[in-house]
């Protein structure tokens, strides 16, 4: 493991790591807040899974979630959105390729060999983690913004005795329906639209539902909002009687101001569903 840089932060420390990902067949980079007060297994740890064009810096310089994580005494694991390096595939759009790992397992050349973000997020980096920092996996939750809204849901309702809750804000709701999934899920997992459903929130949903609590923001001026189909998402928690919360924010877009507006939520929210596990 390379230490790019520890920083002091609110009490706790930021650092910032680079190690060589199996899974992705390249050095991967992460950001990890440990708070002031960190006893292994007494401290909670919350997974951010970041959006479209993002790297594991944006949610950790400019969502404010240091602050909430030292005062809750919660840990907070920033990774990376896709594999990066010269010999990665990319593609000339902002939406495929480096930046827009969308957490699958791509089954697609040229995307197969590096775009397995699924593994990365659910194996490979919390093994990593808790092999390298004083912390358990005894108390999990997973939180993701966007193209990391909806990561976090579909990862947690793939790995419900691991994550004792789920949070997203303006998550990716329904891909299989959006241009934000189906254009990535046909590169990345074929033609086969089979192979999308366990990728789509919404279905998940319907399907497997949560055994944890969910919460979701959304805001009422996101400019994405008919890409996002947030109402798909509620429906379906609504016909299956899921543990929600879900707040449509007035006057709200789809920035990091609207993140670090609630944010603070999102945290007691993780803090209070791991200790009550």
């Amino acid at each position: 493991m390379e230490i790019v840089s520890e920083t002091k932060c609110f009490g706790g420390v930021q650092g910032v790591y680079r190690h060589a990902s199996k899974s992705c067949c390249c050095d991967m980079t992460f950001g990890l807040f440990l708070p002031e007060v960190c006893k292994g297994s007494a401290t909670p740890v919350v997974w951010y899974l970041s959006g479209l064009t993002c790297t594991h810096e944006n949610a950790m310089t400019k969502s404010m979630a240091q602050y909430y994580a030292n005062l809750h005494r919660v840990a907070v694991v920033f990774p990376d959105t896709s594999p990066r390096g010269s010999s990665v595939p990319d593609d000339e759009s902002y939406d495929l390729g480096m930046g827009a790992g969308f957490y699958v397992d791509a089954t697609e050349e040229p995307w197969n060999k590096n775009y397995r973000m699924r593994e990365y997020i659910e194996t490979e980096l919390p093994e990593f983690v808790f092999s390298n920092f004083p912390l358990s996996p005894d108390m999990q939750g997973i939180c993701g913004h966007s193209m990391g809204g909806h990561g976090a849901l579909t990862i947690a309702m793939a790995n419900p005795k691991r994550f004792c809750s789920v949070s997203a804000f303006a998550p990716i709701a329904n891909p299989t329906k959006s241009d934000w999934g189906r254009k990535q899920f046909r590169a990345y997992l074929g033609e086969n639209e089979s192979n999308w459903q366990e990728f789509d929130s919404t279905i998940l949903m319907k399907e497997k539902g949560f055994p944890g609590p969910v919460l979701v923001d959304q805001g009422t001026e996101d400019p994405f909002y008919d890409l996002l189909k947030p109402e798909s998402l509620l429906q379906a928690m609504v016909e299956t009687r899921q543990n929600c919360s879900f707040h449509m924010r007035d006057g709200f877009d789809h920035s990091y101001f609207f993140v670090m507006s609630f944010i603070a939520d999102h945290i007691e929210f993780h803090r209070r569903a791991a200790v009550n596990s």
